[in-house]
């Protein structure tokens, strides 16, 4: 079947399961369930087949797509009783990178992502996922925290790059992934990085090793 083809059946699925949850009530549930769960199954094979058909620019448009999950989302669904952490100590608190700790299958981790924003407001305040050097600095403090403690280290990585400002290499930006790339490599603790969208030049690899 054609990627256009199977598009245009999956947007039909879709639109049959929501015209049926919206229809069904109380008693009728038990009835309509198998044909709902029948066509979500179907929906969800269509999806993965499509998904296997796409070309390398869709893929890259995926990684972008503004509705992707981000760590702060994965952390709601993921992490018990998280702490949100701020600040490296030197300049300022980045919030293009998010970290903290919390419990993740009854072990305490310490988390930190790259952050992008859910809207134009959000995105300025998060420079649109690219960290600052202060941002580096601060996941340092926290890799460094973790260490101390014994804490495994997990990572999501999402972003197009470092941010490019004049500001930012005023400061450091290149010493910062630099030394966030030779101190990750020496840690004494477990570290996972997660690539879970965009994965840009050396403001991912400062959160990759």
């Amino acid at each position: 079947m054609e990627k256009r083809e199977l598009e245009q059946e999956l947007k039909e699925l879709q639109s049959k399961l929501s015209i049926l949850k919206n229809q069904v009530r109380g008693e009728e549930q038990e009835t309509i369930y198998p044909l709902i769960k029948q066509l979500e199954d179907s929906a969800l094979s269509l999806k993965t087949e499509l998904y296997r058909k796409i070309t390398p620019i869709e893929r890259v448009q995926l990684a972008r797509h503004p509705g992707r999950p981000t760590t702060l989302d994965y952390i709601k669904y993921l992490i018990k009783d998280f702490v949100q952490l701020h600040g490296d100590r030197r300049y300022m608190d980045d919030a293009a990178i998010v970290c903290g700790v919390g419990i993740f299958e009854q072990t305490p981790v310490t988390v930190i992502g790259h952050q992008k924003g859910r809207d134009t407001k959000d995105n300025i305040k998060r420079h649109f996922g690219m960290p600052h050097p202060e941002g580096y600095r601060k996941a340092l403090r926290m890799m460094k925290q973790a260490e101390k403690f014994g804490r495994p280290i997990i990572c999501f990585i999402d972003t197009p790059g470092a941010y490019p400002g004049i500001g930012a290499e005023e400061r450091g930006q290149g010493e910062a992934i630099a030394l966030n790339l030779y101190e990750m490599s020496a840690l004494k603790t477990q570290i996972i990085s997660i690539v879970t969208g965009e994965g840009g030049s050396g403001g991912a690899l400062a959160l990759g090793v």
